[in-house]
């Protein structure tokens, strides 16, 4: 018995010495590739806007009378490349544009709370210096969800619809833990210890299958640099306050076309809560799709199609 017991202790030593060799090897390889990388993640693909002293990142592509607004899901590093399955196919119609919050994409990360209230105002503020004017067609994929719930209630005319993308909304009472969660929190420590360690470099960030080997590149390049950053963590530690301030007035009358993910199939309070958003609006769809959360990454096919007519079944 205690031999068989030195010799699972020396398997279990073995095992841990090349684990820590690979976590070293990979960590080196990481900041090297950086450094020669660096293009990559600080060549912007769309424009930056001086918001706040500090840069923010805005994308468009095509033109069209309605303007169609991209707002990422919580620590989605790089929205451009993220939505451009979707508005890849609907830029012919109308001009798409993709909004990189601080933190996010080709962005600055910045010092400070990242509070929604100050999220909404600094999107805002970029769009018009980017020359993108109201009203506009919210397209927001997941936690984004709140700061097009709370765009159309503070600002109405500003808002022609909300197309939610799997999105989270206030009145789903689960998401005010979630911050606090475990898992939460400990996604948070393995992601950082993930982009520290460059093991981020081993993932396939083309959920889509669609992206080029270069727009691949620059993808995991800016995860390696910026994901799970201090500014997408207070944007987490921010959860509460939104979903307060949204519950304490009305859902927003907004036209509303509500994409649920396979994911959440079985919750049927998922659901309800969503069919509460489009019963308080003006014209509200629901449609469940059976992917994942990326539900654009997936079925971009199918949304893009029923987005179009959305659209011109609102303004025909």
């Amino acid at each position: 018995m205690k031999k068989a017991f030195k010799i699972i202790g020396k398997v279990f030593f073995g095992l841990l010495i090349l684990i820590v060799l690979f976590v070293v090897i990979m960590t080196i390889y990481n900041q090297i590739m950086l450094k020669k990388n660096k293009d990559l993640y600080e060549t912007p693909l769309g424009q930056l806007v001086d918001i706040d002293g500090h840069n923010m990142s805005i994308y468009t592509e095509g033109k069209g009378e309605h303007n169609i607004v991209f707002m990422s899901g919580w620590d989605t590093v790089s929205p451009i490349l993220d939505f451009k399955p979707l508005y890849s196919r609907l830029s012919d119609d109308y001009r798409c544009v993709v909004i990189e919050k601080f933190g996010y994409g080709f962005s600055d990360i910045v010092d400070g709370e990242r509070d929604f209230d100050t999220i909404l105002r600094q999107d805002r503020e970029a769009l018009k210096k980017a020359g993108i004017e109201a009203p506009y067609v919210l397209c927001p994929h997941s936690l984004s969800g709140f700061e097009a719930t709370l765009w159309a209630q503070k600002y109405p005319d500003e808002v022609e619809a909300i197309v939610g993308l799997d999105m989270s909304t206030a009145n789903y009472p689960e998401l005010a833990e979630m911050k606090d969660s475990f898992p939460q929190k400990a996604a948070i420590c393995i992601n950082k210890a993930l982009r520290a360690t460059g093991v981020l470099r081993l993932m396939d960030f083309d959920i889509s299958g669609t992206l080029s080997e270069q727009e691949k590149k620059i993808y995991t390049e800016i995860a390696c640099h910026k994901d799970t950053n201090e500014n997408i963590v207070s944007e987490n530690e921010n959860i509460g306050a939104v979903i307060l301030e949204i519950n304490s007035a009305a859902l927003p009358e907004t036209p509303t076309l509500q994409f649920l993910s396979g994911d959440n199939k079985n919750d049927e309070l998922w659901y309800s809560t969503h069919k509460e958003y489009a019963d308080a609006s003006t014209r509200g769809e629901i449609v469940q799709l059976e992917c994942g959360h990326y539900v654009h990454d997936f079925e971009y096919e199918r949304i893009s199609k029923d987005i179009k007519e959305f659209i011109e079944k609102d303004n025909g």
